[in-house]
């Protein structure tokens, strides 16, 4: 098995998106899975045109000569794993121009599901199912309903299988140095381990283990108590 990460945060390695993305691939591995983890920051990606020129004159080449062309041929893999922190309660701005860009891989012609919607046709070849790792700032997981709706929607236009959703709230404790926080941290990215593992041996993340990575890795009080402190000293530099 295939996985590639394709992850849109603009601090790359250094983000609490890459921690959890680095957990969950380590257990893909040690499950024999073959994995590439793709930082987008890092990538030249301009915005679509809405040109169409990829679908009419050169289909499936995009006019725009920059860094997609070597990005699109990696959906060969057999799960795509989109990881992105929440920025304004959606994807970041990286990651929409990559998702965008997605369009020559796309059918132009549409079709009515049995749901009464339309989509676009599925492409001929390969289509990989879709992973989901995101992390924000606030501990609430309701913060991540947009999220979940858009990846849902975008899984079935695509006519493929969101095989794994991990959102985490809290997300800036992952990095904490607190020893007293270690532990707490170190069972968190066992369970990424474990969903990694359990992705790549038995096709897709399982809803207990998905249930146990959204409780809080601390109480949420205490989550916003410690922010504050924290904003409150950087404010004062």
């Amino acid at each position: 098995m295939k996985i590639v990460v394709f992850n849109g945060s603009p601090r790359a390695e250094k983000s609490n998106t890459h921690v959890m993305v680095e957990a969950f691939l380590e257990g893909a591995k040690k499950a024999g899975a073959e994995v590439e983890n793709i930082f987008l920051a890092k990538k030249n990606i301009g915005p679509c045109l809405g040109c169409f020129t990829c679908w009419t004159k050169t289909p499936g080449v995009c006019v725009i000569k920059d860094d997609m062309a070597d990005l699109l041929p990696k959906f060969d893999a057999d799960i795509i794993v989109l990881a992105t922190p929440l920025y304004v309660y959606n994807v970041t701005g990286i990651m929409k121009n990559f998702l965008d860009r997605m369009i020559p891989v796309a059918d132009p012609h549409f079709e009515k599901e049995e749901d009464g919607e339309s989509r676009h046709i599925k492409q001929p070849g390969n289509t990989p199912k879709l992973a989901v790792i995101s992390n924000c700032g606030l501990p609430e997981q309701s913060h991540f309903n947009v999220l979940e709706s858009y990846f849902r929607v975008l899984a079935k236009n695509m006519h493929t299988e969101l095989v794994a959703e991990i959102y985490r709230g809290g997300g800036e404790i992952l990095k904490e140095k607190n020893l007293m926080l270690a532990p707490l941290i170190w069972n968190y990215k066992e369970l990424l381990k474990k969903a990694g593992k359990e992705v790549v041996e038995k096709g897709k993340l399982s809803e207990e283990l998905k249930k146990q990575l959204e409780k809080p890795i601390i109480p949420e009080d205490m989550y916003i108590k410690a922010a504050n402190d924290e904003w409150n000293k950087l404010l004062k530099k």
